[in-house]
């Protein structure tokens, strides 16, 4: 009887549990779904061509995202084009080669404290460094930099937990078959953390194109009526790089302007802005999920 109650007792307190973790979940999935609602309900009717191709302007009616979109896109390429090599190498370093001292552990710490930062810090640092120290001025450049800074540590944690999570079985079953340190971190150890690195890689760059405040600190503009320079020319080498040093402005920041105003159609047009940097994220974190699942059944096979 003890026996049965016991078990009776312990599969109740599972049923709680799950009860709560549903409840958990739908708490998030609600809150999201009442966002998107909210937002597509106010903006839905702005959502034309016409909008995404046009400029801001004085007028509501005539104004459009184009800056912004250009401007958010071409920041989180920089941002993720910086962050991602130098925050899985890092990873890959603190895991795999570097010794276990107390400086590895200082860096540890460091680390983990800097992922607490507040993100205006950032915004701080790089005033200083990029914009006044290096010269880099208040360009896209320096904006993806900023970004870059701000997601590392949650980069390299990120990393690193994907990394440790690899059973050290498959790391000495390719030592014993002769192969050296490098193949083993690189046709082993990454192949099998890849899932979890872009899992980090999602939460990272979700939160960098929501991010104003540090932008607003290195001088992103809030209204601009132009576009970068293209990453082209017709001349050799063909290619470009005087978009980097251009100005710019992203979506949150011309959301912002937009909220405060007091005319009741900027507020539309902030919806609507809302609904397509919501929409960019989504994509975003689509297409990491789709790599992360190509790896995991490549892995499997």
């Amino acid at each position: 009887m003890r026996l049965q109650s016991a078990i009776a007792r312990n599969r109740f307190v599972d049923s709680l549990f799950a009860i709560l973790g549903l409840l958990a979940m739908l708490v998030g999935l609600v809150t999201l779904l009442a966002l998107f609602l909210g937002l597509a309900l106010d903006g839905w009717s702005r959502l034309t061509w016409r909008f995404f191709t046009s400029y801001p302007s004085r007028f509501p009616v005539e104004a459009g995202i184009l800056s912004a979109w250009v401007g958010t896109t071409t920041v989180m390429f920089v941002t993720a084009l910086t962050a991602v090599p130098i925050g899985v190498g890092a990873a890959v370093y603190l895991e795999e080669y570097a010794p276990k001292n107390w400086l590895t552990d200082l860096i540890e710490i460091n680390i983990a404290n800097l992922a607490g930062v507040p993100s205006i810090v950032y915004g701080l640092l790089a005033l200083g460094l990029l914009v006044y120290q290096l010269h880099l001025g208040q360009s896209i450049l320096t904006a993806g930099l900023t970004l870059a800074l701000l997601i590392l540590p949650i980069v390299v944690t990120s990393a690193r937990e994907a990394i440790r999570s690899v059973p050290n079985s498959i790391r000495e079953a390719a030592h014993a078959l002769g192969a050296t340190k490098w193949q083993t971190v690189k046709d082993h150890v990454l192949p099998y953390a890849t899932g979890g690195i872009l899992t980090g890689l999602i939460i990272a760059l979700s939160r960098a194109i929501g991010e104003s405040a540090p932008l607003i600190t290195i001088g992103a503009l809030s209204f601009i009526a132009f576009l970068p320079h293209p990453p082209w020319q017709p001349e050799f080498p063909y290619l470009s790089f005087q978009w980097l040093l251009d100005p710019f402005t992203v979506m949150p920041i011309q959301m912002f302007n937009w909220v405060s105003r007091p005319q009741e159609e900027f507020h539309t047009n902030a919806a609507a802005a809302g609904l397509v940097l919501l929409g960019m994220t989504l994509a975003m974190n689509g297409l990491a999920i789709f790599i992360r699942a190509r790896f995991r059944k490549q892995i499997k096979w």
